[in-house]
């Protein structure tokens, strides 16, 4: 039986999503309790990996398995054997043509920034922080220029093992709440630090270090060298993957409306 997991974290104490000799990653924390819950060793395919201290609102990963049982004891079973910080959210049996990564049509991430003359304090590790102003009206210019299919060369962590640095991005959405900010990115697939670059672009717009139009300059130099430093991972959060509604999968999870 082929199996999916919904799987929200805190990224910050772990080294990111993908499994290492340290074990201190989320993969290496799922499949140690979900081969606690089998007793017999698991192995999980995620649809998206997340860096070191970034978040998930709703990881997917799918697993094969022979062990027999209702969805609802699939999640208590696993958060049984899981630290805290780790839940799973969701499982549902799914057909075996389903694959985690390769199933997605488009993946989402949301970035929480605090706009304030003081760091982050409850928020710590949780949001991303600004210390100036931030002018909404040339940050949304700026996040136009990024739509569509480009090459987002300038915006790529020289560590990217991507084949293509073309990718389409579907949505950029801009929200406050008081001095919360929460960006909103859809797109058909990221680069490595994509976000996280682009973040650090759409701040220095909005604190008036450049003008919107310069995001446009960014994108067409295709070159890392162009952009802002990379920001922050403290806000960022994988909402996770969209998949055809055929597939019948959960869309969200409670997390997604925790946040600002």
């Amino acid at each position: 039986m082929r199996l999916a997991l919904g799987v929200s974290y805190n990224g910050q104490p772990y080294l990111g999503w993908q499994s290492q000799p340290s074990g201190q990653t989320i993969q290496d924390q799922l499949e140690k309790a979900l081969s606690e819950f089998c007793a017999q060793p698991v192995t999980t395919l995620c649809a998206g990996r997340t860096d070191a201290g970034v978040h998930g609102l709703m990881q997917v990963v799918h697993l094969d398995t022979e062990l027999q049982r209702e969805p609802f004891s699939w999640v208590r079973g696993t958060n049984r054997f899981l630290p805290p910080d780790i839940a799973v959210q969701w499982a549902q049996p799914v057909p075996d043509s389903f694959h985690a990564r390769a199933s997605a049509v488009a993946r989402r991430y949301v970035y929480v920034l605090l706009e304030s003359p003081v760091r982050p304090a409850l928020e710590s590790g949780r949001a991303g922080w600004a210390f100036r102003p931030l002018d909404e009206t040339a940050m949304r210019e700026a996040a136009q220029h990024l739509l569509g299919e480009h090459d987002f060369t300038s915006f790529r962590a020289s560590a990217c093992q991507a084949l293509s640095p073309v990718k389409t991005l579907h949505r950029i959405d801009i929200h406050r709440r008081g001095p919360y900010w929460r960006f909103e990115f859809e797109g058909n697939a990221f680069l490595h630090h994509m976000i996280r670059n682009i973040m650090g672009c759409l701040v220095y717009v909005g604190s008036g270090v450049h003008p919107s139009g310069w995001m446009r300059e960014v994108l067409q130099a295709r070159s890392r060298d162009a952009a802002a430093p990379t920001f922050a991972p403290d806000g960022l959060y994988f909402a996770g993957p969209v998949y055809a509604p055929g597939w019948g999968l959960p869309t969200t999870t409670p997390a997604f409306d925790w946040l600002p």
